[in-house]
């Protein structure tokens, strides 16, 4: 079910009727029922693979619980008083059942995501050996979400064993953790310190963060139904056809797409969020301006920053993260943006974006002494607007030149699409009109510039600690009222959407 279909405009304002209804105890279980036939409205039989990975998350729990408390648990004093013995054979069990949740759990991943990347990729190298290696290809149905749904309980496994979130001992509750839809198939990742203690302890109606959830979903439909998808319009005509829209073209598409993957991306987090917060639930928050940072490890910390923290702290400070010197700090940060552009595609082009973005982590932090002392060999004032502007543009056009690796369908069509850009000079087509023949017409493309300008206002905003949204909130309810009755009008007339358009799924619904 898609948060843009006329189904979840009925299933939704139902969900949050009934479960303000219903009694407090029980409310977790209909929003679990909401959950799975959230999930099961793509795909009925690939529930089965959320139940496993929530079953084998839960046992583990309750076993490394069992492993440190003894089974049934005992009294928190006696386990205190174990001996030594007792609590290393206690924690070699607990490594022993965590080593195999996660080998269950991303034996799965790897079977419906990169089993035929894995394949070609083998073909290709006992290819280059001589060796012809015929393997065939399974054509698996990618389930929907299923890296976003494993992080998260993969999550509760690792913080179970750290010992700081307590064992859920509710298998429904567990359930609901792992499959709560809002953020079910595209994040925000949630960690069970977040989600499942508040899960446990069902909040009452509240006006106040409802109608703030209302404003933060229509935030979102617009990102989405508004900009992304009208957006996705011109960025799919070019590098669909980037043979025959060459150089600046290109340039143009790979502009459009930046905003066109932040806006479909921050949009399905941001209804999500405010889906949640209707139900009294906090989501955390998972883009923060990103397009405004000045330097590519701070935009990495504005985007995507579930997935960012995720990869933190359950892949880089297991490595070391920067305690073991300033190489193994580079060799970690490699291998975090490595694995991260593998979590992304089953595609060598998706590496290729996690290594770039790694290397100008790594480069940037090499750098950063050699620049400071340019600048003040130079006599650079490094506070005023200008050059601020400046790092804020230098950071873009290297997000935009990885962005080409992210979008491309392969790496041959990365490499084409950078030549072009590069050896092909056709400026003019910027001010020509060419760009109104690329599926939008020149009224419709005007309102498309627009629209990024809205974001680019309401994100420096945002930067600069101003809530667009509180500031609304603080109006009279004449003016609420009008502002939603505005809203909703115009998503109506401005969304793409209706008879004649097949709505588009999120873009990181095939992650």
């Amino acid at each position: 079910m898609l948060f843009n279909s006329i189904d979840f405009l009925i299933f939704f304002p139902v969900v949050v009727l009934v479960y303000f209804i219903l009694p407090k105890k029980i409310k977790y279980i209909w929003l679990l029922i909401a959950s799975y036939y959230f999930y099961m409205g793509w795909n009925a039989k690939y529930a089965l693979l959320l139940f496993f990975s929530t079953a084998v998350t839960y046992l583990s729990g309750v076993a490394m619980d069992a492993a440190d408390h003894g089974f049934p648990r005992q009294n928190p004093q006696r386990a205190e008083g174990k001996t030594p013995e007792k609590k290393a054979q206690g924690s070699r069990q607990k490594k022993i059942i965590v080593a195999i949740s996660f080998i269950l759990n991303l034996s799965i991943l790897f079977v419906f995501k990169y089993l035929d990347f894995a394949t070609d990729l083998l073909t290709f190298i006992f290819g280059k050996a001589g060796i012809a290696l015929t393997v065939p290809r399974f054509d698996i149905l990618l389930p929907v979400g299923i890296s976003f749904y494993t992080f998260q309980a993969l999550s509760y496994t690792m913080d179970v064993y750290r010992g700081e979130i307590y064992a859920e001992r509710n298998f429904l509750r567990y359930a609901l953790y792992v499959s709560f839809f809002p953020q079910l198939v595209a994040g925000p990742i949630e960690r069970s310190k977040n989600l499942l203690k508040q899960l446990a302890v069902p909040q009452k109606f509240d006006y106040v963060r409802a109608r703030d959830g209302i404003y933060l979903m229509l935030w979102g439909y617009f990102l989405k139904i508004v900009m992304a998808d009208r957006i996705a319009v011109v960025v799919d005509r070019i590098y669909d056809g980037y043979e025959i829209y060459p150089g600046w073209f290109l340039v143009a598409g790979t502009v459009l797409f930046a905003f066109q993957v932040y806006c479909d991306f921050a949009g399905y987090s941001t209804i999500a969020i405010g889906a949640a917060k209707i139900l009294g639930i906090d989501l955390m928050e998972n883009f923060n301006a990103p397009y405004t940072s000045m330097s590519i490890a701070e935009l990495w910390r504005r985007w995507h920053i579930s997935l960012t923290t995720w990869f933190r702290d359950y892949l880089y400070f297991p490595l070391g993260g920067s305690r073991k010197g300033r190489l193994r700090k580079d060799i970690n940060i490699m291998i975090v943006f490595l694995v991260s552009g593998l979590w992304h595609g089953a595609g060598m082009h998706y590496v290729a974006w996690g290594g770039i973005n790694g290397l100008y982590q790594v480069i940037g932090e090499r750098l950063k002494p050699v620049r400071a002392r340019i600048a003040t060999a130079l006599h650079v004032k490094t506070d005023v607007l200008t050059f601020k502007l400046y790092k804020v543009a230098a950071t873009f056009l290297l997000t935009l030149f990885s962005d080409i690796f992210f979008r491309a369908n392969n790496m041959v069509a990365a490499g084409a699409i950078i030549t072009s850009i590069f050896t092909t000079h056709n400026p003019w087509i910027l001010f020509d009109g060419s760009l109104y023949t690329l599926g939008l017409g020149p009224t419709e493309f005007r309102f498309m510039l627009l629209s990024i300008g809205v974001l680019i206002f309401a994100d420096i905003c945002k930067r600069k600690g101003i809530c667009i949204r509180e500031i609304i909130g603080k109006q009279g309810y004449v003016f609420r009222a009008m502002f939603f009755v505005f809203a909703v009008v115009f998503l109506l007339t401005f969304g793409i959407w209706g008879p004649g358009y097949d709505a588009k799924n999120f873009v990181y619904f095939q992650f």
